[in-house]
């Protein structure tokens, strides 16, 4: 496989991820009823078993170590925040301000992650 094909498809899957994940959230801040449905709770993970699956390839293809390789290991640590903090957001038997401020700390988070992916530094675009 060709390595471009495959980071166009992790880059894919990183912008619908993102973007179902910044409307599932403002919805179910709203209290939109579509959040609970079937395609908004099964679409999120077969998007995110793309990006995980390119992920993995490219750091095989490129032979990356997380162990090794300090801002990918950085990456790895964000995505368990981002994860942590999206579980908190999307959780509606939770008070809506924890949420909100889960919400914005998970897309703060996001954005730091793609400030590593871009610099290939570990601290991203805290790095100044």
């Amino acid at each position: 496989m060709d390595y471009t094909f495959v980071k166009l498809i992790h880059q894919g899957a990183v912008a619908l991820s993102v973007t179902g994940f910044f409307a599932r959230g403002f919805a179910s801040l709203r209290g939109a009823p579509w959040v609970t449905g079937r395609a908004a709770k099964t679409w999120p993970h077969v998007i995110d078993t793309v990006l995980l699956a390119s992920a993995v390839t490219l750091a095989w293809m490129l032979r990356l170590n997380p162990l090794a390789t300090p801002w990918l290991a950085a990456k790895i640590c964000g995505l368990f925040v981002y994860i942590g903090l999206g579980m908190v957001a999307l959780r509606a038997s939770l008070p809506r301000r924890l949420r909100a401020l889960a919400w914005v700390g998970a897309l703060a988070t996001i954005g730091w992650i793609v400030s590593v992916a871009i610099t290939k530094h570990p601290a991203g675009w805290l790095a100044g």
